[in-house]
């Protein structure tokens, strides 16, 4: 995608913060243009790494949500404060790349088992037939008339199978089970953590488990494809394809980063922050981190980290990793506007939510353009008034708002159509409003 198809995209869940948009979007290409160049000059070019500051509710979060099903690149969201300094208990922030290649050869399986998936139907259709019209012991072939009878059973028996007439029939299936009892031995030890691939380890080691079962068609097929599948795919190659993806179009997106920032506290668990900082330095700068599927260099991902900044502010993290992210975007505080805009235009709006769970009992809820205006009012005013929180503000007051509609729904409403007007809303929330501690509470 170019960059203003990125951002178009954006546009539709986002409401405003262009300027963090055409960041990330020009960031996302440069992805792609960096795989066009000639190979030495590719390798000297490194990611331009970006900081998105701003107050909770304004977009940081949904911007990353949205990247995720955008990009055909592997990407992981993270939270900077669950990682502790090494030394402490806790999750290492090597993890965070070790997390990002698990993803990324899960994707590269998907995709790889729906290009076999034909094949490995084909292939269960055979496996069901044999178990439809097994062979006898001991009798590899019969003669031939009586295997030319065989063979027109089995084309009968495979229209049917096609046709869906034979899904509720039973059949004993043999599947094999991973032996992996031994596993709670060893689990604790956080193997996983030091790019040990236990399970694999073990169960090389046992022999493959298998059991009967009772099935119906329907269910062996999904097991039997599932099972085909597996063998048709070639998992070095997987693995080879999705460290290559991790390496050069990785995505990581580091939320909270203010959270690690330095504090005034020398003591309790925030001792650790300035810890978790250095350990994140060689990460973002470039480093070989150990996983089960290899040694994974991180010097062309991307990181992307956000962050509120109430008590801290940039400069107070370490020099050393503000110089890694050189591009810094600031999100602006959401609009009375802004409110009217998210409340209608994105494609998942609130409004369109709440209206598509009451259309599930036959009930049409509508909003005037006044009553609209008088929730997006209130969600400013309160925001301004208790805490900002950004848009997840209308998330309460709508929740309040419609109450007793969603409580009465559909048993002893008056009407199957619910009409919300300006009036309406100041009657259920203009004394909240005012209330200044009920609406600390409450909204």
């Amino acid at each position: 995608m170019t960059p203003t198809q990125i951002v178009k995209a954006l546009d539709q869940y986002i409401i405003g913060q262009d300027e963090a948009k055409k960041s990330v979007a020009i960031a996302l290409r440069n992805r792609w243009r960096r795989q066009q160049v000639p190979d030495a000059m590719r390798e000297e070019i490194m990611p331009n790494n970006i900081i998105l500051i701003g107050p909770t509710g304004v977009g940081k979060t949904e911007i990353a949500r949205r990247l995720a099903k955008l990009v055909g690149s592997p990407f992981i969201k993270v939270e900077a404060s669950k990682f502790t300094e090494v030394g402490y208990v806790g999750r290492d922030v090597e993890s965070m790349i070790r997390d990002l290649t698990e993803m990324a050869v899960n994707m590269v399986k998907a995709e790889k088992e729906t290009e076999v998936q034909g094949k490995a139907e084909l292939q269960a259709e055979e496996r069901i037939l044999d178990l439809l019209l097994p062979r006898s012991p001991g009798v590899s072939e019969e003669s031939g008339e009586g295997e030319e009878l065989r063979n027109q059973t089995r084309e009968k028996l495979r229209e049917q199978l096609r046709a869906g007439k034979l899904d509720h029939r039973k059949v004993d299936l043999e599947i094999s089970v991973k032996g992996n009892a031994a596993l709670g031995v060893f689990g604790p030890m956080g193997m996983e953590d030091l790019g040990i691939n236990l399970q694999d380890i073990l169960s090389n080691m046992m022999p493959k488990k298998r059991k009967h079962r009772k099935v119906t068609i329907a269910e062996a097929r999904e097991i039997l494809v599932q099972e085909e599948a597996q063998k048709l795919i070639d998992m070095d190659s997987v693995v080879k394809e999705a460290i290559h993806r991790v390496e050069n179009s990785g995505i990581v997106f580091l939320d909270e980063i203010d959270k690690v920032a330095g504090g005034d506290t020398t003591s309790g668990p925030d001792v650790s922050r300035e810890g978790v900082q250095r350990d994140l330095l060689p990460i973002v700068e470039g480093s070989t981190v150990a996983t089960k599927y290899g040694h994974v260099c991180t010097d062309h991902i991307l990181f992307i980290a956000s962050g509120a900044f109430h008590v801290s502010k940039p400069s107070d993290l370490i020099p050393e990793l503000q110089g890694r992210f050189p591009i810094r975007v600031e999100l602006r505080s959401l609009s009375e506007e802004d409110f009217v805009k998210i409340l209608t235009l994105p494609q998942n709006a609130l409004i369109k939510q709440y209206r598509a769970l009451l259309e599930s009992e036959g009930v049409s809820l509508e909003f005037t353009d006044d009553a609209i205006a008088a929730v997006a009012r209130i969600a400013f005013q309160v925001n301004e008034d208790v805490e900002n929180i950004g848009a997840r503000r209308l998330h309460t007051i709508l929740t309040t708002l419609l109450e007793d509609v969603l409580f009465e729904a559909p048993d002893a409403l008056d009407s199957d159509k619910i009409v919300v007007d300006a009036g309406m809303v100041e009657a259920k929330l203009n004394d909240l409003v005012k209330n200044r501690d009920l609406s600390r509470y409450i909204l």
